[in-house]
């Protein structure tokens, strides 16, 4: 799976608006952050859920009566992108925190 930079990458846009833009003033910085941790928080949650499900779906088998074909195959990709999306809003904060902290020490 590769992530092209200029698709709907969410740091990817954070970091070209960081660039363009001037310092800002603090209480814009405080969003700036929080904006920057959804970012994080989504690619990061994205990226780790995305590659659970593909891995999870490579190792159950087709079943003989119950599976519907090529057309099966195509709207899983999109159910598994909803999915992903859902996952990653509802808990990848809780393990992308350490994550998180680090890159943030990284960037001072």
């Amino acid at each position: 799976m590769t992530i092209s930079p200029t698709v709907n990458n969410p740091l990817h846009e954070l970091a070209s608006r960081a660039q363009t833009s001037s310092l800002p003033a603090a209480p814009q910085a405080q969003a700036d952050k929080s904006e920057e941790r959804q970012a994080f928080d989504q690619f990061v949650g994205q990226t780790f859920f995305g590659q659970m499900l593909s891995s999870m779906r490579k190792s159950v088998g087709k079943s003989a009566y119950m599976h519907g074909g090529h057309a099966e195959e195509v709207f899983q990709a999109q159910l598994d992108q909803v999915l992903t999306e859902k996952m990653a809003d509802a808990s990848a904060s809780t393990f992308t925190q350490p994550m998180y902290e680090l890159f943030s020490l990284r960037r001072k």
